[in-house]
């Protein structure tokens, strides 16, 4: 994966600051907002299979949500990261598992391997963003692992839309462009406290993994 720029990483910092500027009753307002849009939108019905994920601190938090996927019988799976060095990660079964600490103090599941669910599978993934645009490109934390893991989206060959992928985060973390690489994955839908963006398709990616 090739080094950020100090532009990006700069980038990085700006929006981990203005994400975690999102506070007391601003953020619990927001956060109800962005899950009760994904309710609405019909993802966590019985018998679909949803992967969301568990929220790292400073991240739109979407714990509610995923209790309410599982009331209403839907299969809902959360990452967990199976190779540091390859930063390779899987989505398991989130429903009864045990919890632990990744190397990133991120909170996963545990599972065996019989239990990973294939991407394609998948019917929805809700994706947490650092940064995003209106054409739906993503900005991630940087350790690529959501990229390698939804690239399957992008292969060649591959004509289906399956999982869709709805990035979430608060409007404060919306920028102007993002410059997407090859291997990128843009969101087909992304829910903040204030609106649901159906994005724009942009230009050809450059090969700069983020």
């Amino acid at each position: 994966m090739a080094q950020p720029s100090p532009e990006l990483r700069a980038e990085r910092q700006r929006l981990r600051r203005a994400r975690r500027a999102v506070r007391g009753t601003n953020r619990t307002q927001a956060e109800t907002a962005v899950q009760r849009t994904l309710l609405q939108l019909g993802v966590a019905g019985p018998g679909q299979r949803v992967a969301t994920y568990l929220a790292m601190p400073g991240e739109l938090n979407v714990d509610s949500f995923v209790k309410a996927a599982i009331d209403r019988r839907a299969l809902v799976y959360a990452p967990k990261i199976i190779s540091m060095r390859r930063r390779r990660m899987v989505f398991v079964p989130l429903s009864g598992a045990r919890l632990h600490a990744n190397p990133y103090g991120i909170d996963e599941p545990a599972a065996a391997p019989g239990q990973y669910v294939p991407i394609l599978r998948l019917d929805t993934v809700i994706v947490p963003m650092l940064g995003f645009d209106r054409c739906g490109n993503r900005l991630g934390m940087g350790a690529g692992f959501y990229d390698r893991a939804l690239r399957i989206r992008r292969a060649p060959g591959r004509s289906w839309r399956r999982p869709r992928l709805i990035g979430v985060a608060f409007a404060c973390q919306e920028v102007v462009s993002i410059t997407p690489s090859r291997w990128d994955v843009a969101m087909d839908l992304i829910v903040t406290e204030r609106e649901i963006i159906k994005p724009i398709r942009s230009t050809k990616p450059e090969e700069v993994e983020q």
